[in-house]
């Protein structure tokens, strides 16, 4: 039996996200056929770990170089040194690159770099300084991985990459768990006969944009509606703030981080989406997977991740009322709910289900050490 592939996982961040959960669920899949090392960009934030099957192998290093600072040549080297010690390299988003860089200026093992989207601050405009350090020091990997359409045509136009150079990989979830009725209710949430129940779940960034949600559920015509915003965050005050200043605060439900949302999301009626920047939004691949219609802004490739059924309720980004509009549509139609749940659901299931997602990373990481067999073990 081939030893362990010691692989080193570069993060901004280690919580629970949804490129976080994505790393975890590949972790668990690979089993017994790799070790793991995470490093995090943002000392403590390594909530995902949780999410880790506890027979594996896995360690948080605090002895390493810093992912983030200023890019001297010499913390670059140090860097670099430090990632020889292991056989693959994943690094995810901006707040890893200087690994990569360090990998291109000074050599190291193979190396993968995830991109999965950008925070408020490229969510309007990517930075010009960005795109070049990308250019440069994405030389170096052996293929940056991209879960979307939109982000492919970004990494060949603004980044310079080859479409050979490009592995799109949508993101996908064990589909069959969303299949089954809710085996938990929403803590705190009173469920009331004849209530729509309108949800989202979503880091409480500004990209997230939740106070237009909470805005066009104001504007709504129907009032036997419910807001449920699930998820942590800094903005969690500006959204309660806008609740409380357009008269809703009633019916808006903040539960904070809820795990585990196969067992859960089956509560709503609607799932939404109000963000300013999206790629390939996870949650809406598990309120698909969960049988509910689903209006959001078209960002992304979120138009083209629904089915057919469901686009007309996709709406440009700053169209509040359009947004309002979609929803209602939704509250007034029990059977229009059903019939494009129904629709999203045989989307995702032949789509976006965990089993091709992780077949297709197993074989690009094997590819990239020379060992295409390598997460065989793991997967069976």
């Amino acid at each position: 039996m081939s030893a362990p592939v010691r692989i080193l996982h570069a993060h901004s961040t280690f919580d629970l996200g949804g490129k976080e959960a994505r790393a975890v669920r590949l972790m668990n899949a690979f089993g017994g056929a790799a070790e793991h090392s995470v490093l995090t960009a943002t000392p403590g934030a390594v909530s995902a770990r949780a999410a880790i099957d506890g027979k594996l192998r896995v360690a948080f290093p605090q002895d390493a170089p810093l992912l983030t600072g200023r890019p001297s040549l010499a913390r670059l080297f140090r860097l670099s040194r430090y990632l020889r010690s292991f056989d693959l390299v994943l690094t995810y988003n901006w707040g890893s690159f200087d690994a990569v860089m360090a990998r291109h200026l000074f050599g190291g093992p193979p190396l993968v770099h995830h991109e999965d989207g950008f925070n408020e601050d490229e969510a309007s405009e990517l930075k010009t300084r960005r795109n070049l350090y990308r250019r440069l020091g994405l030389a170096a990997a052996h293929r940056l991985v991209v879960p979307s359409e939109r982000l492919e045509a970004v990494a060949r136009h603004a980044w310079g990459q080859r479409p050979e150079r490009i592995a799109r990989i949508p993101n996908g979830i064990a589909t069959a768990r969303y299949a089954a009725a809710p085996a938990e209710p929403i803590p705190g949430l009173v469920e009331t006969p004849g209530e729509i129940v309108i949800g989202t779940v979503a880091g409480l960034r500004a990209v997230k944009n939740l106070p237009r949600l909470v805005r066009a559920f104001a504007a709504m015509q129907a009032k036997n509606a419910r807001l449920v915003i699930v998820g942590s965050g800094p903005e969690s005050e500006r959204i309660a703030a806008e609740a409380r200043a357009r008269g809703v605060a009633d019916r808006v439900h903040l539960p904070g981080f809820l795990a585990e949302p196969a067992r859960w999301i089956g509560r709503f009626d609607v799932f939404a989406l109000s963000s300013d920047s999206e790629q390939f939004p996870i949650s809406l691949v598990e309120a698909m997977a969960a049988g509910l219609p689903a209006v959001a802004t078209a960002v992304g490739d979120v138009p083209q991740m629904v089915s057919s059924d469901n686009r007309p309720l996709i709406v440009e980004r700053e169209d509040e009322a359009a947004l309002a509009a979609a929803l209602d549509s939704l509250a007034e139609r029990p059977d229009l709910r059903r019939a494009i749940g129904r629709a999203n659901r045989q989307k995702a299931a032949a789509d976006y289900d965990e089993a091709k997602m992780i077949a297709l990373y197993a074989r690009l990481y094997g590819e990239a050490i020379g060992r295409p067999g390598a997460f065989v073990t793991g997967l069976s």
